[in-house]
Formats: C-alpha cells, structure tokens, sequence
C-alpha cells in the first residue's frame, strides 16, 4: 500500500471509535427512458441492493440502527417508499429510515451523516446510499416550477441563478476559463474508453448487484421480468469524430452536448458503516475507513467549479496534501467543468477517474455519491492502493469532498 507522509500519519491510525466501511455496492445505471431501469420504480431498484449491502457485510438487517438514502426527485422525497422497500426487503421495524438531498452530491451527505452519527455514539451501525429513477420523476422536477415570483425576480443575481439550468452553468465555466470544445469531447471520449474497458474487462461486476425488474414491451403493452446486470449507457465503439459531430444543446455557439455532458440515468448504491469496535467485536474485516468530507460553496452560475474549494479544504481538515492521494473520483457533470477542476487543482488524469465517470456510466443524481464510494474501493482494492478521495459540484454551487483510507 501507499505510505502517508508523517504529518497525515494520523488518520491511518486504528481507533475503536472509527467509522468503517464494511460493504459499498450499486446496482448498474441504465440510461433514462432508454435503458434497461425504464419502467422499474426507483425502491425497486434499490431495495435489492441494500439487502446486498447487508450480506456483503455479513451482517444482519437487524444489525442496522438507521438508514438514510440521497434522493432527489422522488415523491415526498422518497421518505414513505423508501421505508416501504426497507420492510419489503427484510429489515425490521426497529431499523429506521430518512432520505436526504444535497441534490448532486445526496447520497455521499447520507453516507457523512450517518457516519457523524456513529462518531457522536448515536447509533452503531448505518447503512447509507442513494437511488433516482429519472425515468419516472425527472420532468419538472429538474427545476422547480411553483417558484416564490419575488425570489425568482429577485434583485440578487445569485439568488436568481439558483434556477439557471446545468448545462447554462457548463457554458459559463467553458467561456470564463477557456475550456474548448475540443478538450471536452477528447476527455468525454476518454471517460467512455475507460468505462468500457472496466466493464468488458469484468472490473464493474465486483461492485455490482444484478437487479431484476419488470420491463414493459413498448408495442404489445405486455410485461416480463428482466434481470439488469450492467451498466447500459457505457458507449463501445464511440470515436471522436462521433462526438464532434453533436450540437451543442444549450448554446447554439456553446460548446456542451449530450455526448461530454453526464448522463440522465436510474441506479442506486448502498454502503454500511459501522463502529470499529462492533465490527472488531464481531470479527469483521472493514474494506476500509471514512475519514471526513467538507463541503464548499460558490457562485450558482459556475457551479462546477466548487470541486476546488471543497477539495483544498478536505486536506487541509484530513492534514494530508495531493500527492497522498492514489486515487480521484471526480463526478464529471461535464466535461467543462471536470477539465477546469482537473487543471485548477493540478491532478494526474491517470489518477482521476480510472474508470470512467458520469459522461460513460452516467449520473442518476440522488446515488452518485455512493455509487463513486462502490468504484473507488473496488480501483483501491484492484490496485493495492489506500487513499481515495469522492468529490462532486451541485446545483446551486455546493462543492462536496469526501476521503477514505483502504484497510
């Protein structure tokens, strides 16, 4: 394993008051509307891979005090289905459960609640992760319509650029810090290159949990159930002449498309944490250890920049500097503002997103946190490396930055 510079020394250091991470899995993401999670609801995708996370584990449902899940569009917040799929799926009542959104980055706060909530001694054991069916409630619900008429005339332009959609924030960031079209379809092709190879080569499949579903054939009506195993919106055979030939979708002279912009997707992705000592007690081998996350702001209308704010200050908490860290797993929201926060912070590609992110596997919002948490200790554990940091901007300009060590 990687060694730590004495001054970070400190948080490779066992304590029983740790928070471990004993499993972190996710189901595949499937294209919206398109791929093989199109008619399945958002519990029915999770709920397999929470009852996953818990045999991975090798605890029981009983085991787990709390459970709290990243979820951004659902109805009611997610909060009564999701209790639905937690009793469905064998859990008893005495394990409780709450959603949270933190839109982009809802299911990595879940994951940092619960461990906080650990650290203070309010519970043991959690199981925190995140799902979105964009299929089923992306539409409006992307931006808010029932919108106070004097906030959304409001004389602060921050205030009001808290509704500027996502890909009108890409194109600030392309223009304001000069990332061309070229360089975004080159690293848009890049992400798929590498998420194919991890998919092909098997990689993906140790984090996965196959889900099976019902699927509607889209002419006769009828339906069948259908077992989803992969990832589908992975592009094979995508050549950059592909991508250059896209308009861009928001800007007619901008420079973002759908072919280096993330994903609209379905998945879900659960991980458990537990107290060192309840797992030490029971004879548990973590896969590793939380560490902390910080999380920044900036202006809404660059909102993808906040990866360097968060990233800095997660350092500067953990005590540890770049050249620590083996691996990145940067949600790439686009392509623009991936590259900025990539030269900004002065990373080596081969360390970020070894394989692939947002753009290839794409980006089902309230469980990509997790989802990053399940890649980045499989890269950790394919390689033999210890340090992982998981960061993401969000709508309204929130940066978040998390960071594990392998055990």
């Amino acid at each position: 394993m990687a060694t730590l510079r004495t001054a970070a020394r400190k948080i490779t250091q066992k304590s029983p008051n740790d928070v471990v991470v004993l499993a972190a899995v996710r189901s595949p993401v499937t294209r919206a509307f398109k791929g093989g999670f199109k008619d399945a609801f958002p519990e029915d995708i999770l709920g397999p891979v929470m009852a996953e996370s818990v045999r991975r584990a090798n605890v029981q449902p009983a085991d787990v005090n709390d459970v709290l899940i990243g979820n951004v569009l659902a109805e009611l917040g997610f909060a009564k289905t999701g209790r639905m799929a937690l009793n469905h799926y064998g859990f008893p009542n005495s394990t409780t459960f709450h959603t949270v959104n933190r839109q982009c980055s809802s299911s990595l706060q879940a994951i940092t609640h619960l461990a906080h909530a650990i650290i203070v001694g309010q519970i043991d054991v959690g199981l925190g992760g995140g799902v979105e069916s964009m299929s089923r409630n992306y539409g409006s619900r992307g931006v808010p319509q029932d919108v106070s008429p004097h906030l959304r005339n409001s004389p602060v332009k921050d205030a009001r650029d808290c509704l500027m959609p996502m890909g009108m924030t890409s194109e600030n960031v392309a223009e304001r810090y000069g990332i061309g079209r070229e360089a975004q379809d080159a690293f848009a092709l890049e992400s798929h290159r590498r998420a194919e190879h991890a998919r092909e080569s098997g990689h993906f499949a140790k984090e996965i949990v196959p889900v099976t579903v019902r699927v509607k054939n889209e002419e006769t009506g009828e339906e069948s159930e259908s077992l989803v195993a992969k990832d589908d919106g992975i592009r094979s055979g995508l050549t950059l002449e592909k991508l250059k030939s896209l308009k861009p979708v928001f800007k007619d002279t901008g420079g973002s498309t759908a072919g280096n912009s993330s994903q609209i997707s379905d998945g879900a992705a659960a991980t458990i944490l537990a107290r060192r000592s309840w797992a030490d007690d029971r004879g548990l081998k973590p896969l590793g250890r939380f560490i902390g996350t910080q999380v920044a702001g900036c202006a809404p209308d660059e909102m993808g920049i906040s990866p360097v704010f968060a990233i800095p200050a997660l350092f500067k908490y953990a005590g540890i500097e770049l050249k620590d860290v083996d691996f990145f797993e940067l949600n790439e929201a686009f392509a623009s503002q991936s590259l900025y926060c990539i030269q900004k912070l002065g990373l080596d590609m081969e360390k970020v997103n070894p394989n692939g992110g947002a753009i290839a596997i794409g980006h089902p919002t309230g469980a990509t946190g997790a989802r990053q948490t399940a890649t980045l200790f499989n890269e950790l554990q394919s390689n033999d490396k210890e340090v992982g940091v998981i960061s993401m901007c969000a709508s309204t300009g929130l940066g978040v930055a998390s960071l594990y060590i392998r055990e």
